[in-house]
């Protein structure tokens, strides 16, 4: 076996570059295995395969290494072409692993974790793409689809949507991509279809998950009798909806769906939108995931704020089922 010399150098930046694109996915692992294994597989699956990549770089890298430097008409060879592809590589996995770290989701409280078995008022099924919370009192004839903000465990809502649920609605969470809303776009879809018991559908989403609802309520007006916005705003223009009962829930400390901004927003929901603004709530408040980088100071409880949240979002559902 041949010895790692200096002559060997150009193997170093393949080893660097293998233990980069396995330090990240181990990372994102040992730090947070349960959401990555409850949530939606893609992007479980994406940082696996990102180990997968450093594992087979590194092993290049070591076998370079040990069959020594290239000979010198070999290194002469196009030596701008070398430098031109180790700085693709290079842009290419700064880019991969820091897509990878920033889709890095928020986790869910043990509080929340632990809705997930249900309570003596709902039952819970946790599948793949979504997580339904169904009352266990008498069949549901309405329904709400839940889109979760992004990067956020679904199972953050728990706490909000089982008493939502408690109250006779059935309650769909889904679970999206990478966390992404708009990769799940069409989910209300699939949920619709499974569900032919239920006569009135409400689509509803926290932050850029009620983007992702407002977009599906606007192209599917036969199917969507309600909009549940969390923090949130419509994508489209829905002020000429005279037929799709809104509630847009908002916190006055907000500091990602400010206050100015949801009060823009209105201008583009219908006429008749409830618009219930709690006092002293931030981002966070609308899940149970932690606090959030960039939100608000908090003015009042979390549990005070989430009250309020859920009075406001039956409300929605009780104008939509009676529409």
């Amino acid at each position: 076996m041949r010895p790692l010399t200096s002559g060997h150098r150009p193997s170093w930046p393949l080893l660097v570059l293998g233990a980069l694109w396995v330090l990240v996915p181990a990372w994102v692992w040992a730090t947070l295995a349960g959401v990555l294994l409850a949530g939606h597989p893609a992007y479980a699956v994406a940082v696996s395969l990102a180990a997968v990549v450093g594992v087979l770089v590194l092993a290049d890298g070591i076998r370079r290494a040990r069959a020594g430097a290239p000979p010198p008409g070999d290194r002469r060879r196009r030596p701008w072409l070398r430098v031109a592809g180790g700085a693709v590589v290079v842009l290419a996995s700064v880019l991969v692993l820091g897509v990878l770290t920033w889709l890095r989701p928020f986790g869910a409280s043990p509080q929340a974790v632990a809705l997930t078995d249900g309570t003596p008022e709902v039952a819970v099924a946790d599948s793949a793409s979504r997580i339904t919370i169904t009352p266990t009192a008498g069949a549901p004839a309405d329904g709400l689809v839940f889109q979760p903000g992004a990067r956020v465990d679904p199972r953050a809502y728990l706490p909000l949507l089982t008493e939502i649920a408690a109250d006779g609605h059935l309650v769909v969470v889904v679970k999206q991509p990478f966390g992404i809303g708009f990769t799940a776009a069409g989910a209300p879809s699939g949920v619709i279809a499974d569900h032919p018991e239920v006569g009135t559908w409400v689509t509803g989403g926290h932050s850029l998950g009620g983007v992702v609802a407002s977009t599906y309520a606007a192209d599917h007006p036969d199917e969507i009798d309600g909009l549940l916005l969390w923090a949130s705003y419509p994508l489209d223009d829905l002020s000429g909806r005279a037929d799709l009962a809104v509630a847009t829930v908002s916190g006055s400390e907000d500091g990602l769906a400010t206050p100015a901004d949801i009060g823009a927003s209105l201008a583009d929901l219908p006429p008749d939108t409830q618009a219930v603004e709690v006092a002293g709530g931030v981002h966070a408040f609308f899940g149970d995931y932690g606090e959030q980088p960039g939100d608000g100071i908090p003015g009042t409880s979390r549990a005070e704020a989430q009250a309020q949240v859920v009075e406001a979002s039956l409300a929605l559902l009780r104008a939509a089922a009676a529409s």
